[in-house]
């Protein structure tokens, strides 16, 4: 996970840049929503339905798992109760102790007669590839993610699967931000255990998961999905209203985007982000600039200098000044490395998944993320956020300014890479 020298990858982004035709991504949205729903309101829910696809069902029940202590034993757990099918999704998937278990808990479901299928993203499980052939021996149906291949465009190798999804036999399914490697290994205790938010969901809303799972099984040439194996009736788990939105080059490709600027311009009171690589584009600090203008507390919780990607952070802070000048508060967290992602508007709206605030997710990577409408689930999540907070350290004008200063040759050495971060 570590990233070559600032000149070589700075050598390496002109080259890509250039070939790739960056020219034609699609455009950021011009400017960002003006404030006209609220987030508790009916117009709020239907508008974040209708244009990023499925609408809220009721009926669900989301259950939150912090770290790899609860969250693996949870993943493992179900993969291991599946009777009928098993779809499941990653971008990160080494050697090591953790993916080891999942690929045998995977293969043992396969040779016991469960349909398996699995996505693993071409390069972020390329050091993997001693479980490809263990998987593929014992019946699991494997895609190595890589849509150069499919579209004979090497190019696209630069679209990645960065979803993290698990249905199993339609009904349970599971979403966030955790890889399958030994660094969320643990409970966040140490620089070697990352911090991570992952759930467990039930209820309707499963068969948008499966859904999201579906659209990168069908984008690589995979047959249809579909029965009771796959799409159960699922009844009311909970009370809980939700949906499922993906995102990714060739489909939505506008939706985090959408949602993320959505949620902001709701907000009157407050908005909680925990986010692993901040890197927004222009129009997104635009909306946070305003909503601090009109009043809303916007606090956003950041990595520190553990982040697996020192890049990322770099030109993360040159983003800070406009924010810290209109009052929103930026905190880094010091334990360990953040890697959750987590965005709550005003003690109602929650969105979590794998989409980060970068232009990797705005406009590069498939994405996904489960967002809920619940008060008692925002309240959940504002107590995790908080704990966090009370592990952050708040930044400073003046102490920003200083780093700003020091970092400024490795900047200019990676300035190529801003649309690639």
């Amino acid at each position: 996970m570590a990233i070559p020298s600032p000149v070589r990858l700075a050598l390496l982004a002109c080259c890509f840049a250039y070939f790739s035709g960056c020219s034609t991504a699609p455009k950021a949205l011009n400017e960002p929503p003006a404030p006209a729903s609220r987030v508790e309101g009916m117009e709020f829910r239907q508008a974040m339905g209708a244009i990023l696809g499925p609408p809220f069902i009721g009926g669900n029940r989301v259950e939150t798992l912090s770290n790899g202590d609860e969250i693996f034993p949870a993943m493992l757990g179900a993969i291991r109760s599946a009777r009928q099918t098993i779809t499941f999704e990653t971008y990160i998937f080494m050697e090591g102790e953790v993916p080891r278990r999942f690929a045998e808990a995977l293969a043992e479901r396969a040779r016991a007669g469960v349909k398996v299928h699995a996505i693993l993203d071409g390069h972020g499980a390329k050091k993997a590839k001693m479980y490809h052939q263990m998987l593929r021996d014992s019946g699991v149906d494997l895609v190595s993610y890589s849509p150069a291949a499919r579209s004979f465009n090497p190019f696209r190798y630069n679209n990645r699967t960065h979803r993290k999804l698990l249905v199993v036999d339609g009904r349970i399914g599971f979403i966030g931000g955790v890889g399958i490697a030994d660094e969320w290994a643990g409970n966040a205790q140490s620089p070697e255990h990352w911090r991570e938010l992952h759930y467990r969901v039930e209820g309707p809303v499963v068969a948008e998961l499966q859904g999201a799972f579906l659209d990168s099984w069908l984008k690589s040439g995979r047959e249809l999905l579909h029965g009771p194996g796959y799409f159960p009736h699922l009844p009311s788990r909970g009370s809980q209203w939700a949906s499922v939105f993906y995102a990714s080059p060739a489909h939505g490709s506008h939706n985090v985007e959408i949602m993320v600027k959505l949620a902001i311009s709701s907000a009157r009171r407050s908005l909680m982000i925990e986010n692993s690589y901040f890197v927004p584009d222009a129009d997104t600090i635009k909306a946070l600039v305003a909503a601090a203008r009109r009043g809303v507390r916007v606090q956003l919780i950041l990595p520190n200098e553990q982040i697996d990607a020192p890049a990322v952070r770099r030109a993360s802070q040159t983003k800070w000044p406009e924010l810290l000048a209109a009052g929103v508060e930026i905190y880094e967290y010091q334990p360990t490395f953040t890697h959750a992602k987590l965005l709550i508007a005003d003690g109602l709206f929650v969105s979590v998944g794998s989409a980060n605030l970068d232009y990797r997710s705005l406009r590069i990577n498939a994405e996904a993320n489960l967002n809920v409408l619940d008060a008692d689930f925002a309240a959940e999540q504002t107590r995790i956020f908080e704990g966090d907070l009370r592990r952050s350290k708040r930044i400073s004008r003046e102490e920003l300014g200083k780093e700003l200063r020091r970092n400024a040759p490795k900047r200019i050495l990676e300035a190529p890479l801003t649309r690639q971060l």
